[in-house]
Order: C-alpha cells, then sequence, then structure tokens
C-alpha cells in the first residue's frame, strides 16, 4: 500500500507559487504517482517507500514555508495516470493530515488506517522536523558534505577547519540523532498504513 503525500504552501498570496520549484526539486523521487499540483497552491505525489515519504518531509520542512499531511494507507486500483485522479483511504488521510499540520507549529502530521502507528509515526517525524528546522547552517554543511560520502576529514579540509570542528558542527545538528530516527519513523509509517 503506498503513501500519499499533500503539500501545502503557506502564505502564498505573501511569497508568490513557490510549487514550480518544489515539483522540481523533488522531481528525482522514486513515486508510484508523480508530484504534481493539485489545487492552487497544493501539490500531491504517491510513494511506495516508507524511507523516501520521511526524506520528502525532511526535504520539505528544510526549505520551510510548507505544511506536509502524510496519508496512510489503501488507494484504489487500479491506479489512475494522475494523482488528481487518485482516490481512496490514503488519500482521504492525507487530506486530514494536511489540514492537521496547518495548525501545529512543526507543520507536519500523519493520519494512517492504523491510527496509534500514524500517532507514533506523527510523533518521530515532528521530533526531526523540530531538529531538522532549528540546524544551523554550519551544521548542515558538514552534514551535507558526510551525507555526499566524505569523512569528517575530508569535509574538514573542504570546509578549512579542523576534524574537531566538523565533530562539533555534527553534534550541534543531531546527525547522530536524525541517522537513528529516519529508519524508525519509516517503520513506524509501514505500521501506519496496515490497518
Amino acid at each position: 500500500m503506498p503513501f500519499v503525500l499533500t503539500v501545502d504552501q503557506k502564505g502564498s498570496r505573501r511569497s508568490g507559487d513557490r510549487v514550480p520549484a518544489a515539483l522540481s526539486a523533488l522531481s528525482g523521487v522514486p513515486t508510484v504517482l508523480r508530484f504534481e499540483r493539485t489545487a492552487g497552491d497544493e501539490f500531491q505525489g504517491v510513494l511506495a517507500d516508507p524511507a523516501a515519504v520521511v526524506g520528502v518531509v525532511l526535504e520539505l520542512v528544510r526549505a520551510g514555508g510548507w505544511s506536509v499531511g502524510v496519508g496512510a494507507g489503501p488507494v484504489q486500483t487500479p491506479l489512475p495516470r494522475s494523482t488528481r485522479a487518485g482516490a481512496g483511504p490514503a488519500f482521504l488521510c492525507a487530506r486530514a493530515a494536511v489540514e492537521a499540520a496547518k495548525r501545529r507549529p512543526s507543520r507536519v502530521a500523519v493520519r494512517g488506517a492504523e491510527a496509534t502507528a500514524a500517532g507514533d509515526a506523527q510523533a518521530v517525524l515532528t521530533a526531526l522536523a523540530v531538529l531538522v528546522d532549528r540546524r544551523s547552517p554550519q551544521a548542515w554543511q558538514a552534514i551535507e558534505l558526510l551525507a555526499g560520502g566524505r569523512t569528517q576529514a575530508e569535509a574538514a579540509a573542504e570546509l578549512g577547519i579542523t576534524r574537531q570542528a566538523v565533530g562539533q558542527r555534527l553534534a550541534a545538528g543531531w546527525w547522530d540523532v536524525e541517522r537513528d530516527l529516519r529508519p524508525t519513523a519509516a517503520r513506524l509509517l509501514g505500521h501506519a498504513e496496515a490497518g
């Protein structure tokens, strides 16, 4: 069963339409139904991999200015060609989730076929969202280099700082906590769809 993400831009009247840029940024994400604008300043996509869902949610949190709803559960099959034409419980859950996200400080919510697991997934995604949202630019520099495959020593050389300073940036950015929580969030999302 797939996951439906419904994403709504907050403050679009003040900041202009950011949907095209978001769709472009997410174009490389493996989807069941690609991300596309559904109405106004909102877009939606259908993913099969809960780890990819976590990655998209955190990318949108980092970009800022989005309310993100994750719906977990069955969808009507056969799937249509367009995300806009999709239907089923996961789509309804995603709609309820994005409306809930608009009222949450983290701007992230999960609704699913299995409500308890969806709540657990939402709690972990919220913790990740807060962590990502509060990370400094210096921590992001170090994290991006390590996520790109560099060692701490290589990152230090590239940034022109000591290896110890890289370690401090990683610690300040809670990099190890994020790495621990990402698979936990993905597992809980998997449970949320199995209602």
